[in-house]
């Protein structure tokens, strides 16, 4: 998604695709259950205590749910936390890139309004080649970008809407390392944002560290590379101010906007009650694919087949 976790819910992209063979591809995934166990995250980059209550994917089946679900994966990905309470709807999102090492010194001069115009500018740009239902208004920010200097941790959220008056908000965290950044994306819906972040804060970031070795302190500068770009340069995407450099700021911040740093939550409601539906069966793919009892339940044709709501 993102670079870039994105994470769109289209219903569109379902349109050609059968409710059970989404879920079948769902059950399929290799989903760990939190009992406390540590997981290994980004190959050695970190880990993960995950509690009770708490679904994880690994990178490979984080790509996989965001593509049966109609998301666009970054490649990035190294990992996804669920709640496994199916009164709460959101996912954790965890990327790794490795940018080079980002320097500090723009915490205390981050300029939210400069920030809040240029996203401005670029989606009024972008909306004059888009139909009126795919646009994007951003209207402000929900948390401005702060700086958590112990924790190295740069943290934001926007608000937005499409051009149809959906809310759309996601809510940003950047812990940097040694020579990269991990971004940390809570995808919510907006009613439900201040509830899920306390969660997601206090029960899965709080959880999450980086290795010994991959430490933003670990930076050797006789040796490691640095970012060219700094604190504000994340908030805007890191790649579009490079590209910045030769195109200028408004075409790099629409090269940022293709790349759906704006995570859309529409529609999600139907499909987290898909997804749901497998947290209590823990199937794999052999086991689905084992009985002639399961394979009719999951077969539209099939008149042995389970009637059961979505």
């Amino acid at each position: 998604m993102l670079t870039l976790v994105t994470t769109l819910w289209p219903a569109a992209a379902f349109a050609e695709t059968s409710s059970n063979d989404i879920a079948a591809k769902l059950s399929a995934l290799n989903w760990v259950e939190g009992s406390g166990q540590t997981i290994e995250m980004g190959d050695g980059l970190a880990e993960l205590k995950l509690n009770e209550g708490f679904l994880f994917l690994n990178s490979t089946d984080a790509r996989s749910y965001q593509t049966i679900t109609g998301g666009m994966p970054s490649n990035k990905e190294i990992g996804v936390v669920f709640p496994e309470d199916e009164n709460q709807l959101w996912a954790v999102y965890f990327e790794y890139e490795e940018t080079g090492h980002i320097s500090e010194k723009e915490k205390d001069k981050i300029d939210a309004k400069k920030l809040l115009k240029s996203y401005q500018d670029g989606t009024e740009e972008s909306n004059k080649s888009l139909s009126e239902e795919n646009r994007l208004y951003v209207d402000g920010w929900d948390t401005p970008p702060f700086y958590d200097e112990k924790t190295h941790n740069l943290s934001w959220s926007l608000l937005a809407r499409d051009g149809m008056g959906n809310k759309l908000i996601n809510y940003n965290s950047r812990i940097l390392t040694r020579v990269g950044v991990v971004s940390v994306i809570l995808v919510s819906d907006p009613d439900n944002l201040e509830a899920d972040r306390k969660v997601m804060e206090e029960q899965v970031l709080s959880a999450f560290s980086l290795k010994e070795g991959h430490r933003y302190d670990d930076f050797d500068p006789s040796t490691d590379k640095k970012a060219e770009y700094g604190l504000s340069g994340l908030i805007l995407g890191g790649a579009g101010v490079m590209a910045a450099k030769k195109l200028g700021l408004l075409s790099a911040l629409l090269l940022f906007l293709k790349k759906f740093w704006i995570v859309v939550i529409a529609g999600i409601g139907a499909l987290w009650g898909l997804f749901k539906r497998f947290l209590g069966k823990k199937e794999t793919a052999e086991e689905a694919g084992g009985s002639s009892s399961a394979d009719a339940s999951l077969d539209p044709n099939s008149d042995q087949r389970e009637d059961r709501p979505l």
